[in-house]
């Protein structure tokens, strides 16, 4: 019997990692049992394009054409230079008035929007980029076209009735995985804020964004966004998602009177504007890019903080925003996730968020979804967001309460433990108190208070040396000021 992966490649480009392997595996055999409407699983990072572009070689090779759909206008160029770079070459665009059109080529990328409005290619496989949107182009061509394989790729495959019409999941491997890999970052997540959304009105089974926007622009919590990224963000490539538009160029005008460098973003935001954005954010000059949903795929820029400021009850919303960060790359080995929505102990934290079949439910029917039995909590000691008894970060224990029963189970280690801050560490802050005191006219115990307010001990056994403070010590102090200032007021009114 013949299958979509029974042949040699010729001239690839790029060595398939594992999991690519296995993936390409999981989709022979699934094909080989029948299936024809086929969904591969890949989180993140996972290099889902390279097995797209080996599938497409693999059929051209045999005289096949081949569809790919994009669910994005602005992923078109991205994966015909993907393509190119594993030496397919015979490639056509259907998307607008694009340079690249050529409706005889064996390759067809099109978008998803432009494929809706025109005569659909043959093609004997569609590979549909992002499935979990669910298209009614894509399901119109299943529903008529019994001889092509469809493989669907997404990172959360998990939308009310995809099971429908897709016929199998596979699952290669899993963001922990992953993680564990070393093919994704680590992360810490917080939790400094957790809105009340008992109230809030929930529609086709997410909050209502006109309530939920509501909630999210009280000016504490707006003002606790920018201070607590000024306290922990570490002056960190940062991609920040609000709840609509006003609430996000709010949250970005919020960022920029405290001095920080903020951009912002959205389905209006053009092709050359985003360009030069992204310009200016892997350059760092700006450090915080504040989007809604526009930013949660197909976007591949050096992010090492999250800050999540819209409610979700979608955990397909949720893992896509954080997978934009959980990317490594140079100087983003570990990823910051500041949850001011609550979404991490609303749906989990995104390593333990998993099902294992497509979902089946009939349009007239409720969803059921069963949350992950691992929702996290608080650790008393370091704020950090956890399951277990054991925190994963600093150690410390959580004691069951009494009265309530509890049940051993494996603790499954998020992160790597955190090293203890060395006396060098300490003596280079120290030194930064000094210098800025030093330049401000204050007395030391103004440095000395500084210290104890960061390690909560006193600076005993540190010399007296000055060291220049750099971008990080800058936005602490400041988040410091900030917190004076707001609890001054407090107490005047």
């Amino acid at each position: 019997m013949t299958t979509l992966l029974d042949f040699a490649p010729n001239g690839q480009r790029k060595e398939l990692r594992p999991h690519q392997n296995k993936a390409l595996r999981q989709i022979d055999q699934s094909a080989g049992t029948g299936n024809r409407r086929i969904v591969m699983q890949a989180p993140t990072g996972f290099g889902k394009t390279l097995v797209a572009a080996t599938l497409t070689k693999r059929a051209v090779a045999r005289g096949k054409r081949v569809l790919f759909v994009a669910p994005a206008i602005n992923l078109i160029d991205q994966t015909v230079r993907a393509f190119e770079a594993e030496g397919i070459s015979d490639i056509g665009v259907m998307q607008a008035d694009h340079p690249r059109t050529d409706s005889l080529a064996k390759v067809q990328v099109a978008s998803v929007q432009t494929l809706a409005r025109r005569q659909i290619p043959d093609a004997s496989l569609v590979i549909v980029d992002e499935c979990h949107l669910r298209a009614k182009v894509i399901e119109q061509m299943m529903d008529e076209r019994d001889d092509v394989f469809f493989i669907g790729l997404s990172a959360t495959p998990w939308a009310k009735g995809i099971g429908n019409r897709w016929q199998d999941l596979v699952i290669p491997c899993t963001i922990g995985e992953l993680i564990e890999a070393g093919y994704l970052s680590q992360f810490t997540a917080y939790a400094p804020d957790v809105p009340d959304m008992s109230g809030v009105k929930v529609k086709a089974g997410d909050y209502a964004e006109g309530d939920a926007a509501d909630v999210m622009q009280g000016k504490a919590l707006m003002a606790s966004v920018v201070e607590t990224w000024l306290a922990k963000g570490e002056n960190r490539p940062t991609l920040l998602f609000g709840v609509n538009r006003a609430h996000a160029k709010s949250l970005s005008d919020e960022f920029e009177r405290a001095g920080v460098a903020t951009a912002y973003v959205d389905a209006f935001t053009d092709t050359v504007e985003r360009q030069l954005i992204e310009r200016r954010f892997r350059s760092g000059e700006v450090k915080v890019a504040c989007s809604v949903r526009t930013l949660t795929t197909g976007v591949d820029w050096p992010v090492s903080c999250i800050i999540d400021a819209a409610p979700t009850q979608s955990e397909m919303l949720h893992v896509q925003k954080i997978g934009r960060g959980l990317r490594v790359n140079p100087g983003t080995e570990d990823l910051l996730i500041l949850d001011h929505a609550g979404n991490s102990l609303r749906n989990g934290l995104v390593t333990d968020i998993h099902h294992d079949s497509l979902d089946k439910t009939h349009p007239e029917e409720r969803q059921k979804r069963e949350k992950s039995e691992k929702l996290p909590k608080e650790c008393a000691n370091c704020a950090a967001l956890h399951t277990g008894l054991i925190c994963p970060f600093c150690g410390h224990e959580r004691k069951p309460v009494a009265g309530v029963e509890t049940v051993d189970g494996e603790l499954i280690e998020l992160t790597p433990q955190r090293s203890k801050v060395t006396k060098a560490e300490k003596q280079t802050f120290y030194g930064m108190c000094l210098w800025l005191a030093h330049e401000r006219g204050y007395k030391r115990g103004w440095a000395a208070n500084k210290y104890r307010d960061k390690f909560g001990i006193w600076p005993r056994g540190l010399d007296e040396a000055l060291y220049p403070p750099d971008q990080v010590f800058l936005n602490w102090e400041k988040s410091r000021r900030i917190a004076w200032a707001k609890r001054q007021k407090e107490v005047a009114n």
